[in-house]
């Protein structure tokens, strides 16, 4: 069975991520209904990567003569791969592969696939490369290669000014969203081990969408919310503050990108990721979308830790 973590190793989720938040009221969020999807932020379309012929020239030849990467995207999953209110496809991944693909010389071909069908495509060769939040594990290492690019876990979310603990939230209502590794397993445990020392359970406050959540947390109904790392740094961004994290990223893994066993785009792929890093234009796709907590240093062809 694979282990849930931190990402779409868990069941695909639905939910959005509000992109405004009402001006009159510190406890309202426009779209609240779960109506609304989240904006890209402004400043990603300004970030731009220039082809580098010595990286380009290690695309296989076959497609190196494409002129295309086909990219194998399932949305919707704020704030890595979604569609703005233009029908845009958005978002760190978007953006990230964007300049991956500039980097190499190639046009990006998205194409939008149910998301246990990527490894799959990408197997038979229907896409060159999956972009999904997939998570690196050696289970899926023995069917396709992973070239690592962000590290996802849990973290917590707590009002501005709020005083929990994660690992002592006994008694406290924690927000989350349903069907997530959070309200399934992380919670459970948590309140389990608060019980099995007798203090009161942690009382879990489930909600069908991802800005229900968050709406929770600042309208002072809950004491604070877990969720996916990405979505949490995103959800804190998009509040202007009126988010704070509560504790520490754990349970961390890679995300990666796969490719077919063998492939030579893997090295191709892997150094594009680290010329992007080296010219700060990771960095600066990553702080776009808030998620400078989840950046790597050095991405890695296969770098499951589990």
């Amino acid at each position: 069975m694979v282990v849930w973590i931190g990402s779409r190793t868990r069941r695909p989720t639905t939910w959005q991520i509000v992109a405004a938040y009402a001006a009159t009221t510190a406890l309202a969020l426009s779209g609240c209904s779960g109506s609304s999807e989240p904006t890209r932020p402004a400043a990603t379309d300004a970030v731009q990567a220039q082809r580098v012929d010595a990286i380009a020239g290690t695309v296989p030849e076959q497609i190196k003569t494409s002129g295309n990467l086909v990219i194998g995207v399932q949305i919707p999953y704020p704030p890595n791969e979604f569609k703005d209110p233009d029908g845009r496809l958005v978002g760190f991944d978007v953006d990230l592969m964007d300049a991956i693909a500039g980097t190499i010389g190639l046009n990006p071909d998205y194409r939008e696939a149910d998301f246990a069908k990527i490894i799959p495509s990408v197997q038979d060769g229907t896409f060159d490369v999956g972009m999904a939040s997939l998570t690196d594990t050696r289970e899926r290492e023995e069917q396709v290669d992973f070239v690592t690019y962000l590290s996802a876990g849990t973290l917590w979310a707590q009002p501005a000014g709020g005083d929990i603990d994660p690992e002592d939230a006994c008694g406290r209502k924690i927000a989350v969203q349903v069907t997530t590794v959070q309200e399934t397993d992380e919670l459970p445990a948590r309140s389990q081990k608060c019980t099995d020392a007798g203090r009161p359970p942690i009382e879990i406050v489930p909600f069908d969408t991802q800005d229900e959540v968050t709406n929770a947390v600042i309208g002072g109904e809950v004491d604070a919310m877990s969720a996916d790392s990405p979505v949490t740094l995103y959800a804190i961004k998009q509040t202007n503050g009126k988010l704070v994290r509560a504790g520490q990223v754990f349970d961390a893994a890679p995300y990666g990108w796969p490719v077919q066993k063998g492939s030579p785009l893997a090295q191709s792929l892997l150094q594009a990721l680290e010329h992007l890093i080296e010219t700060g234009r990771y960095r600066e796709i990553a702080a776009n979308w808030g998620l400078e907590e989840g950046m790597i240093d050095k991405p890695a062809i296969n770098g499951a830790v589990s």
